[in-house]
């Protein structure tokens, strides 16, 4: 039986897999830790909560935080970020710019890439950057 809570593919997999998958994957890693972050700091309770969340997993609040991780990434990582930045999107967000969506994409292609790698320690390292005030 497969663990799907500590799933490692093989780097010619995850290779197989396009950028709007990755995203799509890395949505729910993304929302998993936004969600974590504040119910384990205290940040909000109850309808707060989901506040929170969405004023944090917006593409605008999730290109801003993008910006302070791009100094730290690998070559292989800049390339997944691009390779996300990149992906063919059919619809933006009326809220949204066509360069944050698009910046919103790579970094959730960025953490899907992370989580089907099996690279959590390095998702939670990046997202604890992303996090600081």
């Amino acid at each position: 039986m497969t663990d799907y809570f500590a799933v490692q593919l093989p780097p010619e997999q995850i290779r197989s897999i396009s950028s709007i998958g990755l995203a799509h994957i890395g949505d729910a890693v993304y929302e998993l830790l936004v969600r974590t972050w504040l119910c384990a700091g205290g940040k909000a309770t109850g309808k707060g909560l989901h506040r929170a969340a969405v004023a944090l997993v917006c593409a605008p609040r999730q290109a801003e935080l993008a910006e302070k991780i791009l100094p730290l990434l690998t070559q292989e990582e800049q390339d997944v970020f691009r390779r996300g930045r990149n992906a063919q999107v059919h619809s933006i967000p009326s809220h949204a710019s066509r360069a944050q969506y698009s910046t919103a994409t790579a970094l959730e292609a960025l953490f899907g890439w992370l989580y089907l790698g099996g690279q959590r320690q390095r998702a939670s390292d990046l997202f604890d950057v992303m996090m600081e005030e």
